[in-house]
């Protein structure tokens, strides 16, 4: 099993987000998220879940971590309530996580059996637009484990005002295919 972090955070501040919004959007970041994470298996918090376009990602098996053990999900043959992070300890299949700050929190920070073997860090470079109400949301505490634990192995992409890097866990074997997948898919741009 192969675990893949992928997010889009704010140059500088590590925002992700200004309350349950992302604060800018940009197709082609949109799009190469569909891309790494077609016919994959994703793991996002409820409140992300829940701003995915009808609760849902065609061609993925969604896994939503959550505390409430009596959630919801829309769509019950592909989708999956998980209550507790250690499940995916011993998870056999490939996994892509995709937020929100507290899921990326749980598999960055808590136990070194749940580090990401790869992370796809997008960082958004204009500034933010003026007057965004609500509470900013940032993963400085796993950006920081990304520096200290992570070597980048692409070259800087830059589309869109977006530029991502490709980082591995220092120190361990990664799975070749699946760092061919992700970058055939960066790389797509």
């Amino acid at each position: 099993m192969t675990k893949v972090a992928v997010w889009c955070r704010h140059r500088g501040d590590n925002i992700i987000g200004i309350g349950p919004r992302i604060p800018w959007h940009v197709s082609s970041d949109f799009k190469r998220f569909r891309r790494l994470t077609a016919g994959q298996n994703v793991v996002a918090g409820q409140t992300t879940y829940e701003t995915f376009p009808n609760r849902t990602l065609p061609d993925r098996r969604i896994y939503v971590l959550t505390l409430d053990s009596d959630y919801e999900v829309a769509d019950s043959a592909n989708h999956f309530v998980v209550n507790d992070v250690n499940f995916f300890k011993n998870f056999a299949e490939d996994i892509y996580i995709s937020g929100g700050a507290s899921v990326y929190r749980l598999f960055m920070t808590t136990d070194l059996l749940l580090l990401p073997d790869i992370v796809v860090d997008c960082e958004y470079q204009p500034d933010l637009p003026v007057g965004l109400v609500g509470t900013p949301v940032d993963i400085s505490s796993c950006i920081e484990v990304l520096h200290r634990r992570y070597r980048q192995v692409s070259p800087d992409y830059e589309q869109d005002g977006i530029v991502t890097r490709v980082y591995v866990k220092t120190g361990d074997f990664v799975e070749q295919s699946v760092l061919k997948h992700v970058f055939t898919a960066i790389e797509k741009e």
